[in-house]
């Protein structure tokens, strides 16, 4: 079974939408787009060259399946590290509304989500079936406990404002954390798996 991760890009808020340029994302009202571009540096892109390198397929909400499918296809060096995953491999786009997906090697999926991703899991078996961005669906693949793994890159930014990664609701969920580094420009990169039910307690105050 493939394992499915999510990488995204959070605010120390816990924003996640539009990190990568001012027009990438305006639904309701959002001003302040392209705000990871100021972080970017070789700690970072190496980071991102590595995930992109254990990927099978991808899986993408309609939103971020538009915004890449509007660049990438347009970078046409085989060995990007990621725009030649990204024109090659293949895509899966949850939507119930769209009507057409050119892009190459592309398959909207309209069914329900739960049935839809565990059958893709089952069918994928030569590496990761990844989620980048897809605010909605990354909140419902967290919420229906189907995420194996996420690489949440935090950026040293409060926005106050915009979409945000993790859902109300859900089954409360304990994470591991297996994996963590910082970039030369404080961005901090953390890698979870859940590891089963959240714990809880009481702590024990001296007299």
């Amino acid at each position: 079974m493939a394992k499915l991760t999510i990488t995204t890009f959070l605010t120390l808020d816990g924003v996640m939408q539009a990190p990568g340029g001012p027009n990438e994302d305006r639904s309701d009202g959002f001003e302040h787009g392209g705000w990871s571009v100021p972080f970017a540096d070789e700690d970072f892109g190496r980071f991102m060259d590595e995930v992109f390198r254990r990927v099978d397929c991808f899986l993408l909400g309609r939103r971020t399946y538009e915004i890449f499918a509007a660049h990438w296809p347009r970078v046409t060096d085989e060995d990007d590290p990621v725009a030649g995953p990204l024109n090659r491999l293949p895509k899966y786009v949850v939507s119930r509304t769209l009507d057409r997906a050119d892009w190459n090697n592309t398959t909207v999926l309209g069914g329900d989500l739960a049935q839809e991703v565990g059958r893709l899991k089952e069918e994928r078996t030569g590496g990761e079936i990844q989620v980048h961005g897809s605010a909605r669906l990354a909140r419902s693949l967290i919420a229906l406990g189907l995420a194996d793994e996420l690489n949440l890159l935090v950026f040293p930014v409060f926005l106050g404002t915009g979409r945000r990664l993790f859902p109300d609701g859900g089954p409360p969920t304990a994470f591991a954390l297996t994996g963590h580094r910082t970039t030369s420009t404080g961005v901090t990169i953390q890698t979870y798996r859940p590891t089963g039910p959240a714990a809880f307690g009481t702590y024990e105050l001296g007299e």
